[in-house]
């Protein structure tokens, strides 16, 4: 299946889909009071956090375009391999921290058919604590080339939000834009048996750029 995304421009930035319930008050405000404070001083006060709250929003929804990584299986997620564990049925679990400072836009590991997108309802403890195994998450299934992969978005303390953008059914490229986590959080993905992890604990990732496994 072609990767349609890498002839997108380099180093062309947009924003998110699924931020404007965030960004549109906090631009509008630091935009009114802006307005107020070049006629009243009284305004700064609002004028100063508000712009700067704007801006940090701006710069926690950007989506930035990527040249996608050819490889069976590469990363869903900016951030850091926070574990490499092996499941009990022969997967490999690669779990990937994603702090507020990392773009939270996730991809497709696998070019395939999303056979399953389920939404289970949990807790919000920080994304790195163990007991974030029980948290709010997004667990998709992909079928692929090499046979059923398993994806797991996880809400984290400050993200309580998982905004998926693709429905069942549908057919994704592999680096390919399928949804978004407010925030810190974390995304876990399965390697199938036989297939091992090339990441290490501690190093950083790149959604659509670094390639999780091994040839």
């Amino acid at each position: 299946m072609p990767h349609s995304q890498t002839s997108a421009p380099r180093g062309r930035v947009r924003l998110a889909r699924g931020a404007s319930p965030w960004l549109l008050p906090t631009v509008a405000t630091a935009a009114i009071s802006l307005t107020r404070a070049r006629r009243s001083g009284r305004w700064a006060g609002v004028a100063v956090p508000a712009t700067a709250l704007a801006a940090g929003m701006l710069w926690f929804f950007r989506d930035p375009e990527r040249e996608i990584t050819q490889g069976r299986v590469i990363s869903p997620a900016d951030g850091v391999v926070q574990s490499i564990m092996p499941w009990k049925d022969g997967r490999t679990r690669v779990a990937i921290f994603m702090s507020p400072l990392n773009v939270h836009v996730n991809r497709a590991p696998l070019a395939g058919t999303v056979t399953s997108v389920e939404h289970i309802p949990g807790g919000f403890v920080p994304a790195f604590n163990k007991e974030s195994e029980n948290n709010e998450r997004v667990v998709w299934h992909f079928d692929t080339e090499l046979g059923d992969i398993e994806m797991v978005q996880i809400a984290g303390a400050v993200a309580r939000r998982i905004v998926p953008y693709v429905p069942q059914g549908t057919k994704v490229e592999q680096g390919e834009r399928i949804g978004l986590i407010r925030f810190g959080s974390r995304v876990d993905v399965y390697l199938p048996e036989g297939v091992d992890a090339a990441v290490e604990v501690g190093q950083t990732t790149i959604a659509g750029v670094t390639r999780l496994d091994r040839d």
